[in-house]
């Protein structure tokens, strides 16, 4: 449950702001949300699916859409297909609460299902990246430990063995598993508390280690009781489509807010900005969720654009990475009628913290929105560690029942994470305005943002430093209008090396997914650091961004 205010807190809390000047503490100015009691509780699947029931549109109402074939599914044979396959993954193949799931898969109508049945057993879902090599899948199943995987064909075979055989969803085998009602063995019902683990997801910290971030049942209630909430009040038909993947923090929370709102999910298994615009006007697509080089690409391609018939189109929601001024200037003007929704979370978050939820909020361009319902923030001056008033730039601090529980077995990295009070530093600077919108300003983390994806530099000057033929490196985000951030590299040879940036590129391309991979090299005679030994990366930013990096 929410914390209770006492009257002296209320009544110091700025109505306009939501900070408190006795507290230096900032409050969602949003209705809170209700949330279930933290004892036993049914699953998420079946908390969501009664709440469902309720509604008299539930018959009739389209849950999938697959963009590339038309096929569909209706709510009530999706919530048929979740019962079949949790059903048959609890009497046939065994799994039981507390059990992890490893899922690698592009995006499809099939992982939705798949999703809601493991929660309705209470298995943990631990779902990566598909573009994973086999050494960093390796590494996430070492911390998550799984019993089975799901994934596709494709791909199957990058995953190592595991204790139960690896189910492909691409199979005829999978469909019957969802399609076929199992007459002789009933489905148990799995009470989960809320404070349960529910999801690993993977996230890279500065050191380069991928770490596990451990969501609990507690994260998924919030926000669907939040979502929920404010769908009724709409009370309008969403048809959406996520393009964002699935296994992103952010695709997940689509997913997960689709369902307990029932929107018409259509499902694109990869992005294509002209598959997207056809997708749009073929189903009369109202609402997209995208990352944010989708709203550059979208200013890009005016004539693209223009063919098609985007008049369904009423929301579009970016999340992942800041967009630029520029940027979001074209997309107001391209786009008249669209209200674009820009918000602000990250993996250790569970979901987004501040959103902007109406058109009105949505001419705030710049601001991530106001914080969402049971949420709290500070703003912390980063060399005193003084809380700040409105309208002065310091470390976003964020209390929320949503956040993560820690990080898999990483004692040390959640300590530096979440502190005792339960406040999770974001390492990100903001500052929050007097009417309680979130401004971002910059990253205090040395993490590359690359269409918004995590890339640790430390992992890619690992890997450089790996390289007999050179001395030193050092990795820096690169402003890039269509990726936000890219990988750029400052190599120093070692005596005698004559190593080009050519291979240095492909030596690094084939130890790491696509999206971190290095873009550019700048060869150096060193690499400047402080008196502790420290990557000085500002300065090479400012070098690279000057292109007077001959001065090194």
């Amino acid at each position: 449950m929410a914390e209770e205010l006492s009257i002296a807190t209320i009544s110091s809390i700025d109505p306009n702001s939501g900070y408190c000047s006795n507290t230096k503490v900032y409050h969602s100015l949003r209705p809170s949300a209700p949330l279930p009691p933290d004892p036993a509780f049914l699953s998420l699947s079946d908390y969501i699916f009664s709440q469902l029931e309720k509604n008299p549109s539930l018959k009739t109402a389209i849950a999938l859409i697959e963009a590339a074939t038309g096929n569909s599914v209706s709510y009530p044979e999706f919530i048929q297909r979740v019962k079949n396959l949790a059903r048959y993954l609890q009497n046939k193949v065994g799994l039981s609460k507390g059990d992890v799931a490893f899922i690698l898969s592009p995006n499809s109508i099939h992982i939705p299902i798949l999703y809601f049945s493991l929660f309705h057993l209470g298995v943990v879902i631990s779902p990566a990246n598909p573009m994973n090599t086999t050494l960093e899948i390796s590494r996430q199943v070492e911390l998550s430990k799984p019993v089975i995987a799901f994934a596709t064909s494709a791909i199957c075979q990058k995953l190592p063995r595991l204790f139960y055989p690896t189910i492909l969803l691409d199979s005829h085998e999978f469909f019957l598993m969802m399609t076929t009602p199992m007459s002789t063995n009933s489905l148990k019902i799995t009470k989960i508390g809320q404070s349960e683990l529910s999801v690993i997801l993977y996230s890279s910290g500065t050191t380069g280690k991928c770490k596990g971030v451990e969501i609990t049942s507690r994260t998924w209630t919030a926000m669907t009781s939040a979502a929920m909430k404010v769908s009724r009040s709409n009370n309008k038909q969403v048809v959406g489509l996520c393009v964002v993947p699935y296994f992103h923090s952010f695709g997940f929370g689509c997913c997960v807010k689709a369902v307990a709102t029932m929107e018409t999910m259509v499902v694109m298994e990869r992005f294509d900005l002209r598959l997207m615009m056809r997708t749009i006007e073929k189903f009369n697509v109202t609402n997209i969720a995208v990352a944010p080089p989708v709203v550059v690409a979208m200013t890009r391609s005016e004539r693209g654009v223009g063919g098609y018939d985007l008049s369904s189109l009423k929301v579009v929601s970016s999340g992942g990475a800041a967009i630029q001024k520029v940027a979001l200037d074209k997309f107001v003007k391209l786009f008249p009628g669209v209200q674009l929704s820009q918000s602000y979370g990250m993996t250790e978050l569970g979901c987004a913290v501040a959103q902007t939820i109406s058109p009105n909020e949505s001419k705030m361009l710049g601001s991530v929105g106001r914080l969402a319902p049971n949420c709290r923030a500070k703003i912390i001056d980063p060399d005193s560690g003084v809380c700040l008033p409105p309208l002065q730039q310091g470390e976003l601090w964020i209390k929320s029942p949503t956040i993560m529980k820690g990080y898999v077995d990483d004692e040390e990295a959640t300590a530096a994470t979440l502190n005792s009070e339960g406040w999770l530093r974001t390492g990100d600077l903001f500052y929050i305005d007097n009417n309680g919108f979130l401004f971002f300003v910059e990253r205090i983390k040395e993490l590359i943002k690359y269409k918004g994806y995590q890339v640790p530099p430390a992992e890619l000057e690992h890997l450089l430093h790996s390289h007999p033929e050179i001395d030193s490196a050092a990795v820096i985000p690169y402003p890039d209008e269509e990726a936000g951030q890219i990988p750029v590299a400052f190599v120093v040879r070692r005596p005698c090396g004559n190593i080009q940036e050519s291979q240095i590129r492909d030596f690094i391309a084939k130890q790491v997914a696509p999206y971190k991979r290095i873009r550019r090299v700048y060869f150096v005679d060193s690499i400047p650091r402080n008196a502790t030994g420290k990557t000085l990366r500002k300065d090479l930013i400012r070098l690279a961004v000057s292109g007077h990096t001959s001065k090194l």
